[in-house]
This record gives structure tokens, sequence and C-alpha cells, in this order.
């Protein structure tokens, strides 16, 4: 589904990114660790089709990103952001519905399919109830909720989701992350960028973790998610237990290391 092999990214002199390769299939969702600053974004960009100038190579669905027009990356990948502050009342109706445009473009009027696709990507997560509420006026869970169904709106099987957890609640969040685990379940190929490792043990089938400018481990998230990946990426020592037979990570907070 997602092939990226050699990918390097530069802003000028400046290499962000090198050496970078991973895959992820239909149904997966891959977790991308790292600190802030590592590249997780920048990465994002360039799958989506935001920027071009990249080195190597990648693919989504056996296409070369860089031979695809807009409207076709547009159909390809669709982006989640960490949060979205609109800047009118929408309804909530009508911010699904903007999902629609990678197909009627940017200045053409939904129609009957499109609207009925709004609809129906509402309906496949569970917020149908929300359909003639504010966007402001909904916890920001339910924002979260809107805007996967926007993504889902624009009919791609490649949802890149930046940190979209990180500004929710407990509650919040285990809601959001269960939908999206249900979305591979239905057959899209998820990113998810998080900071929280214990991610990888409930949600994650792959896991890439990103440091210093290149991959530091890719893999089954037992594989990748060890004490010494973790005091890498972010400096803490931590430990790796099992609670009721479920896997989690928990810092060593008494044995910080000095520069963390």
């Amino acid at each position: 589904m997602l092939n990226v092999s050699n990918f390097g990214f530069s802003y000028g002199a400046e290499q962000v990114l090198k050496n970078v390769s991973f895959s992820a299939e239909a149904g997966e969702l891959l977790l991308v660790l790292g600190p802030n600053g590592a590249g997780k974004s920048t990465l994002f960009k360039c799958l989506l089709g935001l920027e071009n100038g990249y080195e190597g190579k990648i693919e989504i669905n056996e296409k070369d990103r860089k031979e695809m027009s807009s409207r076709q990356s547009a159909l390809a990948a669709a982006y989640v952001p960490q949060s979205c502050e609109a800047g009118f009342d929408y309804g909530v109706f009508d911010m699904v519905l903007m999902g629609t445009t990678a197909r009627t473009g940017v200045f053409g009027i939904p129609g009957t399919e499109e609207r009925k696709k709004a609809l129906k990507s509402m309906e496949q997560i569970g917020i149908s109830r929300l359909k003639d509420r504010s966007f402001m006026r909904i916890s920001g869970g339910e924002r979260q909720m809107v805007l996967i169904a926007r993504a889902l709106a624009q009919d791609a099987k490649l949802l890149i989701m930046d940190e979209p957890v990180s500004n929710l609640d407990y509650g919040n969040r285990m809601r959001v992350l269960e939908c999206v685990k249900k979305l591979t379940r239905d057959g899209y190929t998820v990113l998810l960028s998080a900071h929280d490792p214990n991610l990888a043990f409930g949600y994650a089938d792959k896991v890439l973790a990103l440091g210093e400018g290149t991959v530091q481990a890719f893999g089954a998230p037992d594989e990748v998610v060890v004490p010494d990946l973790i005091r890498r990426l972010y400096g803490v020592r931590a430990r790796i237990v099992s609670v009721d037979g479920e896997k989690c990570c928990l810092p060593r907070l008494k044995e910080r290391e000095a520069d963390a």
C-alpha cells in the first residue's frame, strides 16, 4: 500500500531526514515515534504531496508520489491534524463535506453523491448525531472525530494523522484511538504520530522510530519499543512491564539521564 525507500529531505543546507525506508500494508496502523524536531511532520507533508523536493521514492498503491497530480494526491492520502480551529462557525456536516473537495475541486459545488458520502463517513465512525451541531460547540474529542470523518469523505485509503490525540483528555483519547483501530479493520492504512510509546502495544501493527535525522528502528511493536530505544529517542530510562498480560512502558523516574 505504502512504500518509502531511501527517503531524504533538506531545508536548504540543513538535512532533516536521510535514508528513511519503511512500508505499511492495507489494514495496518503504523505508529511514528520521535522527539520534537525528528522530522515526523516533514515526512507527513511529503507523503501528502505538500512538499516535493525530497530524495528517494514514495509509492502509494504502487504509484510514484512525484508523478501524481494534486487531485490524485488528495485521493491517495488524507490528513487528520492535531486540532482545528475553524475561522468560521461551520456546522459539523459542512466540515465533513469539505472532504469531498478532492473530487469536486476547490470551487466545485458538492452534489447529491458528495452529500451521501459525507453522511456515510459520519455514520461509519458513529457521529451521525452531530450532523446539525456547530463544530465550535462540540467537545475536543467530538471535533477530532469530525476531522476523521472529513478525511474519510476524501475517499483516500491512506490516512495520515499528526498527533491526533495529544490535546485530548483520557476518555476522548481512548474513544478516538478505538475509532482509528476500527478503521484499520475496515481496510484503511493509518500512519499516526505520537509521543506516547504505550500506543504501540495497544494499537499499532508496526512502529517507525525517527531520531537524529534517520530511522532508529522499524518493525513490530515488541521488537522496536524497548528501553534502549526510549533512552535514545527521549533521553529517559524506561522499563517495559506486563500488567494483566498487556505490555506498557514506564519511566524510571529516579534514573533519568543527566541530559534529558
